[in-house]
């Protein structure tokens, strides 16, 4: 929990008259250090202004040559200064001309001080400047003189955005039209007005006059806090997760946290306002989260960084933005920008009709990625240096379909995106009509398609698209979106809504795929170069058999003498299968023995995903009761290039010589040793891998709900014999792009895979 933060009164009431008061920026600065310098007694304050070009710019001064102003700059790297400015951390030297990174300015005339102390000044999280106080005799700064420096620094922060010199020329240069890229995280088109997660203090509600009334304020808005978790506790959660009631439950427990309130109570009496404190708080959480490596730690300071914004959400009276939606025109749609969003955030989301979320810190395999998906809403990733560019209100179009986001367009691009969307509903609606069609070729062979689901939410396409079943349900998303481990009863609850929900069709639940990038709390402090190569997945489980066995137990009592079917993630060598099984088989024989039925049917599987396993099938076949080729993490070992990095990741093809010759050797020896075998993965919702996939004789794909209604329609127009012995001729043939000859082929045999 964040220190308290006290100020001296005298200087924070000189202080709200210096802001309140109606003069130019530069002028302000100029009042604000000989402020500083008089209360704190120091014979120098100064602040620099980080530039457009990454400078470190001498904007105001007290003690130093006025005529250093505007003409002392320094490298972002420079001297004690850009120390400061790289590291966001305070800075005291008792003696810093001595200091191996002191950088001497003859221009500013400070050659007769000793003591420094610098502090950050930041905003949404980038340091945008610093603030230094110098004496002349060597002294040590005592910590309420850092935390008064600090609170400086943050009232000032809009202050020294607004003084750069060039701020008409950046203006008309962020009103005008912009095109960023990012990272694709839900398929979509998405168009509205901005709207900042992030909520911003107005440096005009930084203090306050009756301290004990704004304590008052503050107590008020906790007890909304905390009100407002409850009723979500009491609600229906479970729409989306399954069972998050452990994440939020952790929200209450550190937002009913009195040490919390109580230092946020003593900075409120020093004379800041109630939302200055709680923004004091927030800045010095994500300064941290900026600076800390380790997931867990991480996580635990986003949790923090998330209280403070919901708290200053009930200070402001904007309850609803969080936990309704905005209380707007219906047809007023919205785009969420937020610098990071965690899954339990989103679903606050859930009932205010968002068009499109764009998020700066993500990946593809985040949890907050996995929800958007399930809730089909239009998401892009990996946009840094967003929310400085957009300001609320500003229209904005977000294209899922191509990575890019489009801020501010004119009418015309605006037009174009209309269309676009109108072609989109029509092509769903389309889709939707073939949903109680058969998944049947001309010439009829039949496919599976499969839904792949996680969440709660993704039981509901399983109608909605029509799919034969759950070709791969991912257990552990309710572990990780949970401080502590789901208690047994939960996971039971969970896999037998999902049984229940597919009803007499198959499920395929995969057992925890753990470890890696996607680790417990506390499951591990050692960092791995490459997690992907790691301690995860079945090695894990293994390694942990505690935790994998409850897991086991749980699926065995949900299944309540129904069919089960389980497989088993990056199995690499026969002897992790064996182990796995074994454990499960024992966890039947437990159940059996204290009164609860055994499946009427067991189903083992593994999933392909090491290259090795292909190698090893042999070893297995006769136990294996099926395979699925997981070509998400297959395709990165066998291309060696790791799909979270976004340089490599879709560098190369898997519609490609080499890619479809391995592909086709694992039917080949699937086929020879009686082991069914499907494919699971991004790929098999791709029209034209799912084709090539078709062709190599899989017949069962799982796939997001969003694949199947393309991948349907392609399969309808296919002849798949005609296709398949081309393919083949393809494969082992060595001249042309790959790509275009099966793309050539296609649209010979007159294949729909695109809408054309």
């Amino acid at each position: 929990m964040p220190q308290s933060f006290s100020v001296p009164r005298l200087l924070i009431n000189r202080l709200r008259n210096v802001m309140a008061g109606d003069m130019e920026a530069d002028t302000r600065l100029q009042k604000v250090v000989t402020l500083v310098a008089g209360t704190m007694v120091a014979d120098v304050c100064s602040i620099y202004k980080r530039t457009d070009d990454d400078e470190l710019e001498l904007v105001a001064t007290e003690g130093l040559a006025p005529a250093a102003v505007h003409q002392t700059r320094m490298a972002l790297d420079e001297g004690l200064v850009g120390q400061i400015a790289l590291s966001g951390e305070p800075l005291s030297i008792q003696d810093a001309p001595r200091h191996p990174a002191f950088s001497y300015r003859p221009e500013t005339g400070e050659d007769p001080y000793h003591a420094f102390l610098g502090v950050p000044i930041l905003r949404d999280g980038r340091v945008i400047g610093v603030l230094t106080v110098q004496n002349r005799t060597e002294r040590v700064y005592e910590e309420d003189e850092i935390d008064s420096l600090q609170t400086i620094a943050m009232v000032l922060a809009e202050v020294v955005a607004a003084e750069a010199p060039t701020t008409s020329s950046m203006s008309a240069r962020e009103a005008r039209p912009a095109t960023l890229r990012g990272r694709v995280l839900c398929d979509g088109l998405g168009v509205g007005r901005a709207r900042l997660h992030d909520v911003v203090v107005s440096p005009a509600r930084y203090f306050t006059e009756d301290p004990e009334a704004e304590v008052q304020r503050l107590r008020t808005a906790l007890g909304e806090l905390n009100a407002s978790l409850d009723r979500m506790l009491a609600s229906d959660v479970g729409a989306i997760f399954g069972e998050p009631r452990e994440v939020l439950e952790a929200f209450k427990m550190l937002s009913s946290d009195p040490v919390w309130a109580m230092r946020l109570e003593e900075t409120v009496r020093t004379g800041l306002s109630a939302e200055a404190a709680v923004d004091r708080s927030r800045r010095d959480h994500r300064t941290k989260l900026e600076n800390v490596q380790d997931p867990y730690l991480r996580e635990r300071l986003h949790d923090l960084e998330d209280l403070d914004n919901r708290l200053l959400r009930m200070l402001s009276g904007s309850r609803q933005t969080s936990f309704n939606g905005r209380d707007t025109d219906a047809d007023v749609k919205e785009v969420l920008i937020a610098r990071r969003l965690g899954p339990a955030e989103l679903l606050e989301y859930r009932t205010s009709g968002l068009a499109a979320i764009i998020l700066e810190e993500v990946a593809p395999s985040s949890h907050t990625a996995i929800v958007a998906r399930a809730m089909g809403i239009p998401t892009i990733g990996g946009v840094g240096g967003l929310s400085a560019l957009v300001s609320p209100g500003d229209q904005i179009i977000v294209d899922g379909e191509e990575g890019t986001l489009h801020v501010r367009p004119d009418q015309s691009l605006l037009d174009a995106y209309q269309t676009r969307t109108v072609l989109r509903t029509e092509r769903q609606a389309a889709f939707q009509a073939l949903r109680d069609q058969p998944s049947r070729t001309r010439d009829g062979v039949d496919i599976k398609l499969m839904l792949n689901a996680g969440l709660a939410i993704d039981l509901d396409s399983l109608d909605r698209t029509g799919a034969d079943g759950i070709g791969l349900f991912r257990t552990e998303f309710q572990f990780l979106v949970s401080d502590t481990l789901p208690k047994m009863e939960s996971q039971i609850e969970l896999y037998r809504s999902v049984l229940d929900h597919a009803g007499s069709r198959p499920v395929q639940f995969r057992t925890l795929d753990l470890g890696g990038d996607k680790l417990l709390p506390n499951a591990t402090d050692e960092f791995e170069e490459n997690p992907a190569l790691g301690w995860r997945s079945i090695r894990f489980a293994l390694d942990r058999p505690g935790l994998f066995r409850r897991q086991l137990r749980a699926l065995v009592r949900a299944a309540d003498g129904g069919p089960l079917s389980v497989m088993f993630p990056m199995v690499t060598i026969a002897e992790e299968f064996f182990e796995a099984k074994a454990l499960l088989l024992d966890e039947i024989e437990w159940s059996k023995q204290r009164g609860h039925a055994e499946p009427c049917e067991l189903r083992v599987g593994a999933m392909l995903e090491s290259p090795a396993f292909a190698y090893g099938l042999e070893d297995v076949a006769g136990e294996v009761d099926f395979l699925s080729v997981g070509t998400n993490d297959l395709m990165q070992f066998f291309h060696a290039a790791d799909r979270m990095v976004q340089r490599v990741s879709d560098r190369y093809d898997l519609v490609s010589r080499p890619a479809m010759r391995y592909l086709d050797f694992i039917k080949k020896e699937c086929d020879r040793l009686d082991i069914p075998v499907s494919v699971c993965g991004e790929v098999a919702s791709r029209p034209l891998e799912a084709l090539c996939l078709m062709g190599l004789g899989y017949r069962m794909l799982s796939m997001p709900a969003a694949g199947i209604g393309p991948v349907k329609r392609m399969l309808r127009s296919l002849d798949l014999g005609d296709f398949s012995a081309r393919l083949k001729e393809l494969i082992h043939s060595s001249n042309g792009s790959f790509r275009n000859e099966v793309l050539a082929i296609a649209q010979l045999q007159e294949i729909a895979l695109t809408d054309s």
